[in-house]
């Protein structure tokens, strides 16, 4: 089955393949302490040209937000984030469940925060009767698909650190912002003075596994035991370490999210010539949200997945993955233009 409906549907990139059975031999230390763990935490350190970044290895995004929040939050502060953000839609209360800190959801047009929008909720420091901000949470990309530019990550950064916060990054899909804005991962996190952040790999090539990356020794302080509880360490962590290296080491990120942010591009230009079809957000990383008659919808689902977005006004998302195709992107199209054309 081929379908847009995630880029979780895709399978595994062979390099990535290659390296967990090259990892696959022998015995060697449980618990991070191998050889492959040591490897990819160096590879990460010189990417982002800093020795003194600490790395954790953990099994997936939502166990990568979690532990880096723990890492960031005592119960009585409170995390800033979009409306849309993952941490406030799609982990079912985890991130609040777990370091009891409260959720400041902020509406968006285009998932997106601003300093604008985060100021209002910057008040009652140091009032017990108010829970303390503590973090700007902001995924890149935005859970609508939209990039922050380096200006627009800097100027949170600013207004974190000016307010005595952290910002953190949820970087599931930061490659795909690497790609659509053309720059490296120092330049969208260190240089930007992002202070804990996540790399992401299972949407884009890799088994499972992500990065959570900590650029501040205080917050470096405790996550291994937050990973711990939260149970995130994994015994037999090369299998996850082992996949970051050539990732990493060979541009494979940086390469997949090309692939799918450019099928995202050719796809929701055909799809945009197609009467009926509205694309409601820019496209910007490998995700399209867009609105059809709820005739056409229910035929196009007799043939292909996808999730609904806001059921309210029928409007629904496409995803394009690393190995998504010319011929899954005409075959799609082929077909949407065929029953629009009987409507």
């Amino acid at each position: 089955m081929r379908s847009f409906g995630s880029d979780n549907n895709s399978g595994v990139d062979h390099r990535i393949m290659e390296a967990l059975s090259k990892a696959n031999v022998d015995h060697t230390i449980a618990y991070g302490d191998d050889k492959w763990t040591q490897e990819a935490s160096e590879v990460i350190s010189e990417l982002l040209g800093n020795k003194d970044v600490n790395s954790y290895f953990v099994f997936n995004g939502t166990g990568a937000n979690v532990v880096a929040l723990q890492a960031c939050t005592l119960p009585f502060h409170s995390i800033i984030c979009a409306s849309t953000a993952h941490i406030a839609v799609d982990e079912c209360g985890a991130p609040v469940k777990l370091t009891g800190a409260s959720l400041k959801e902020v509406p968006t047009p285009d998932g997106k925060l601003t300093p604008e929008l985060v100021k209002p909720y910057l008040h009652g420091f140091g009032f017990e009767h108010h829970s303390q901000p503590k973090v700007i949470a902001i995924s890149q990309t935005t859970e609508l698909g939209t990039a922050y530019t380096i200006e627009e990550i800097k100027s949170l950064a600013e207004l974190a650190h000016d307010n005595d916060m952290y910002l953190f990054v949820d970087g599931t899909r930061i490659a795909n912002a690497c790609a659509f804005i053309n720059t490296g991962l120092k330049e969208m996190t260190v240089d930007c003075g992002v202070d804990i952040f996540t790399i992401g790999g299972t949407k884009n090539g890799l088994m499972f596994g992500e990065a959570l990356v900590s650029l501040r020794k205080e917050l470096s302080e405790n996550i291994k035991y937050y990973r711990k509880q939260t149970t995130q360490l994994y015994s037999k962590m090369r299998y996850i370490s082992a996949q970051f290296i050539p990732y990493l080491k060979e541009n494979i990120w940086l390469e997949n999210a090309r692939k799918s942010n450019s099928a995202a591009q050719i796809l929701s230009s055909e799809m945009a010539k197609i009467k009926g079809v509205e694309i409601t957000q820019p496209v910007e990383s490998n995700a399209i949200f867009f609105i059809l008659p709820k005739e056409i919808t229910y035929k196009l689902r007799e043939r292909y997945f996808f999730y609904d977005w806001d059921e309210r006004r029928n409007e629904m998302r496409l995803v394009c993955s690393w190995d998504t195709t010319n011929d899954d992107i005409y075959d799609f199209i082929k077909y949407l233009r065929e029953i629009t054309e009987t409507y």
